[in-house]
């Protein structure tokens, strides 16, 4: 009976608390209104644009996330699926606009809009 106990928890519990864990890092994708969701970024593939998402990005964003957007210990990768595939350029702008203050990611509304299209870019050029 105890074997039974020990090998649930061994196997059980951290399968559960990597489920609520990736449920949690997607939450924001469910929050983003449809409206925004479906933006077209004026900018997508043009190569000027990628380089000067970079600019910004390291301007702005590598301080927490990395000089190559790998993430940190407290801040996430912006390499993952989860940015590239998962989430279409109108949610990935509109986490920039908005931020996720309860996960630590600030609005960066001060930016012009060319500039949130620009980090966009990148942001959905990178590759792991």
């Amino acid at each position: 009976m105890r074997v039974r106990i020990l090998l649930l928890l061994v196997v059980a519990v951290p399968l559960c608390v990597m489920m609520a864990k990736a449920a949690a890092d997607g939450a924001w994708l469910a929050t983003v209104p449809a409206r925004d969701h479906e933006k077209t970024n004026p900018y997508e593939g043009k190569p000027d644009a990628i380089a000067a998402g970079r600019l910004i990005f390291e301007e702005h964003c590598a301080k927490c996330h990395g000089p190559n957007a790998e993430g940190t210990k407290k801040r996430p990768s912006l390499r993952s699926e989860r940015v590239r595939e998962q989430a279409t350029a109108g949610d990935v702008h509109w986490l920039l606009l908005n931020g996720n203050m309860k996960k630590g990611m600030p609005s960066w509304a001060k930016l012009p809009d060319p500039q949130l299209w620009q980090l966009t870019s990148y942001l959905k050029s990178m590759h792991d």
